[in-house]
């Protein structure tokens, strides 16, 4: 079931938001100091392309400096990255076969707003 649901995010709205992560991730290593945002910017790419069977967890090593990086995110790339899993999420929503794919672009919401000091896993 993750595969069916991995390869209807993919073609429905994973292909489009991975767009959207890389383009943020090249404008944050282009910047020589936000670097740090570009690598966590693809690593989310990589999450947005292929979400169901893996799951975001807080690292436990993140401290002051993580929640920093968060607030500099939030206001420079975030807050577009979040309206457009907003957005992609209602738009899923509008049909039956689309509210799980809804549900999970509306999980992916915190992520693009503070991506620094969370870790993408397996599920099992």
């Amino acid at each position: 079931m993750k595969t069916i649901l991995n390869i209807l995010w993919l073609v429905l709205s994973g292909f489009w938001m991975a767009i959207g992560y890389a383009v943020a991730g090249i404008v944050c290593c282009i910047l020589i100091i936000t670097i740090p945002f570009g690598v966590a910017s693809f690593r989310m790419a990589n999450y947005a392309l292929w979400p169901f069977g893996r799951t975001v967890e807080r690292k436990p090593s993140a401290g002051a400096m993580s929640l920093f990086g968060n607030i500099l995110w939030l206001v420079l790339a975030g807050w577009w990255l979040a309206i457009g899993h907003i957005a992609t999420g209602i738009a899923l929503c509008v049909t039956i076969i689309g509210i799980p794919l809804g549900v999970a672009s509306f999980k992916m919401v915190p992520l693009s707003l503070m991506p620094l000091g969370m870790r993408i896993v397996p599920a099992e």
